[in-house]
């Protein structure tokens, strides 16, 4: 019987694994225009910090987190938490009070497969870390805003909202829970318990008659102080000005209890159900929740899986894997070992070279130049080692050119350019 990979985990062959490599380095370099550092931690944390960040009553925290060594260590289910863990462990305020930091790292969430959502997954975001400064939420959700562009991703709704502090919020969740008590039996069992325990996360669902429900139900933005609404305006004010386009959700709310103030969400048509590319806000308590100095922070974080889904949807063009420049075939083992030497000159020089280690006829080994679609293939005999020359034949239109030895190392760039 085979063995199988476990169910919500994908294999990345070399042509998808191409794929993300390419996505991998856009981000990196998109990053890095706004002068993000990259940050990686372990891909297992202390199990308490997510208890503590994200909130025990939270569906990650209570339902899907791959915990082991009676419960002590967690595979990490997102990356805000582990990145203000090491932020405030390594006192990285020292170096500077503000910091950019971004991360490329595998999660970890037993939840139920579907397209774009895996129970091992890929996340880029970033964190930007000790300012309350409304442009520093404008300048972030700009880099999400050039990401996508970056990748021709056009057909979106980006939508915004400000949830405020915990203190403004409480009054709201007061009124939220008296009215969605009138509807208790009407819900869904999950919003059952979340009406006693983090009636908020109702805001947030999917079910067609809860939404319905929720249509007359208090609105958290009249319940804010000026000051969080004033942040709000300008944050909206500066997204105009740099015309970043963007609905406003005054019922928009993120799955984690450490969020606060702005938060955001970029959804797509073409990904279905699951239709968020990424997400964000503000998380301006948990640095002083986790044990350090009171800190403003915003991040935001997407699914690569979910932007490779809508690449491909969008049919995105995907730089093809590096075919090899020069392919030698070889006529019995000393030729082999002369192979090996000039590869070894080539590979200095940065150009990728192979040839066959299956002892094939010479025709085999041909045919196999062929299939990997090589731009050159030189025959290496006992004539060619004798005499220091060989011919290297141009794959595209078969023509040939007599090389000595000596020449072709000092000039293989030119004599194996591209075509």
């Amino acid at each position: 019987m085979i063995i199988q990979r476990p169910k919500g985990t994908q294999d990345l062959l070399p042509k998808d694994s191409n794929k993300r490599q390419h996505i991998e380095e856009k981000l990196r370099k998109i990053a890095s225009l706004y002068n993000y550092k990259e940050i990686r931690t372990p891909t297992f944390e202390k199990t308490e910090l997510f208890k503590r960040s994200i909130g025990e009553e939270t569906d990650v925290v209570s339902k899907e987190m791959y915990s082991f060594k009676n419960d002590e260590f967690t595979l990490k289910p997102e990356m805000t938490a582990p990145v203000i863990r090491a932020y405030i462990e390594n006192s990285i305020q020292n170096e500077s009070p503000f910091q950019k930091l971004y991360y490329i790292s595998n999660m970890y969430r037993h939840e139920r497969p579907q397209a774009g959502r895996y129970r091992e997954f890929s996340q880029f975001g970033v964190e930007a870390i000790g300012s309350s400064d409304y442009l520093v939420d404008a300048e972030l959700i700009s880099l999400g805003s050039k990401m996508l562009g970056e990748f021709g991703i056009e057909n979106i709704i980006f939508k915004i909202n400000t949830i405020g502090s915990t203190e403004e919020r409480a009054r709201f969740l007061d009124d939220l829970k008296k009215y969605l008590s009138e509807y208790k039996n009407k819900l869904s069992p999950d919003s059952q318990k979340r009406l006693e325990f983090n009636p908020l996360r109702i805001l947030d669902t999917k079910i067609d008659y809860e939404i319905e429900i929720l249509k007359k139900s208090p609105v958290l933005f009249d319940y804010l102080n000026p000051d969080t609404k004033s942040h709000f305006e300008n944050v909206l004010n500066a997204l105009h000005k740099l015309e970043i386009n963007f609905e406003i959700d005054y019922r928009l709310v993120r799955g984690f209890d450490y969020y606060t103030s702005t938060t955001f969400e970029v959804l797509s048509n073409d990904l279905g159900a699951q239709n968020a590319i990424f997400g964000g806000g503000r998380y301006d308590n948990l640095i002083e929740q986790l044990g350090g100095k009171p800190t403003p922070a915003i991040g935001f974080a997407c699914g690569l899986e979910r932007l490779n889904l809508i690449l491909e949807k969008n049919n995105y063009v995907f730089p093809e894997l590096c075919n090899v420049a020069c392919y030698f075939v070889t006529m019995g083992d000393d030729a082999k070992i002369f192979s090996q030497k000039l590869m070894k000159n080539l590979r200095k020089k940065a150009i990728i070279c192979d040839t066959d280690f299956l002892n094939r006829s010479v025709k085999a080994q041909m045919k196999e130049a062929n299939k990997i679609n090589a731009r050159y293939v030189i025959v290496i005999g006992e004539n060619e080692m004798k005499e220091k020359k060989f011919k290297v034949k141009n794959m595209q239109d078969s023509t040939e050119i007599l090389t000595g030895l000596d020449d072709f190392i000092e000039n293989a760039e030119m004599i194996l350019k591209e075509k």
